[in-house]
């Protein structure tokens, strides 16, 4: 995992729920300095007591989802953000992440395998959805490798994986309204099963799929990144 990040003295790396360290240790080896963002107050202390000797360990004890990375750095696309997250927060953390997206140069998580595989997911296939959409409209997503249940102790009953997002200098088609394109991906896949003219019925009129060139009978996972924002611009173009 340190190699992937392959972490550079005077990089700002930020890592979330460090634990006890077992990230942490190395990489602060490696670099000198590095931030945590760890919620149980009880494992501030340890984490210090590790860190002595081996570098500048700054721990903020914060929910990471309500942290605003913005006190860490003004400056855009300088922070390098890792961690194992915690499985049941690892989705709603990601969108946090996104709203900042413009401080991050890239992060590398471990996570649930199947999560991976959502993040990682192409158009045609079971695991494409919400989550693949709007992560790849703003990120390189790369699955890196698979970490078995006998990496942690104790043992957890799901596979992991390894996991790099790096940011799109500019996202492969420009949403022009980004809320609305969100809504709309929202929307196509509360009801994933159904055929697109009737899961967005009320939001997308047929002359807008015919502007778009997207085919009513589909169902969302059939279509590309791109497909949904055309499909949002034309929509937002035409009200």
């Amino acid at each position: 995992m340190v190699e992937s990040v392959a972490p550079h003295t005077g990089e700002r790396l930020v890592e979330i729920g460090p634990g006890m360290g077992a990230l942490t240790l190395p990489l602060l080896e490696r670099i000198g300095k590095l931030t945590v963002i760890e919620l149980d107050r009880d494992l501030v202390g340890p984490l210090h007591e590790l860190a002595l000797g081996k570098g500048t360990l700054d721990v903020y004890n914060q929910d990471v989802l309500g942290f605003d990375f913005s006190s860490l750095t003004d400056a855009s696309a300088t922070l390098r953000v890792v961690g194992n997250l915690p499985y049941n927060i690892s989705t709603p953390l990601i969108f946090h992440l996104i709203k900042q997206l413009y401080l991050i140069k890239d992060m590398h998580f471990l996570l649930q395998k199947e999560v991976v595989e959502r993040l990682a997911a192409r158009s045609g296939s079971a695991a494409f959805g919400r989550l693949s959409v709007m992560v790849q409209y703003h990120c390189k997503v790369e699955n890196l490798f698979a970490v078995g249940s006998g990496a942690f102790k104790p043992p957890p009953k799901v596979e992991s994986a390894f996991v790099r997002l790096v940011p799109h200098v500019s996202p492969p088609r420009l949403a022009i309204n980004y809320i609305h394109f969100a809504g709309l991906v929202k929307q196509a896949f509360s009801q994933r099963r159904k055929m697109l003219r009737r899961s967005l019925r009320g939001l997308v009129t047929e002359l807008n799929f015919s502007q778009s060139s997207i085919d009513s009978s589909l169902r969302p996972e059939s279509l590309e990144i791109t497909d949904f924002v055309n499909l949002s611009n034309s929509i937002v173009e035409t009200r």
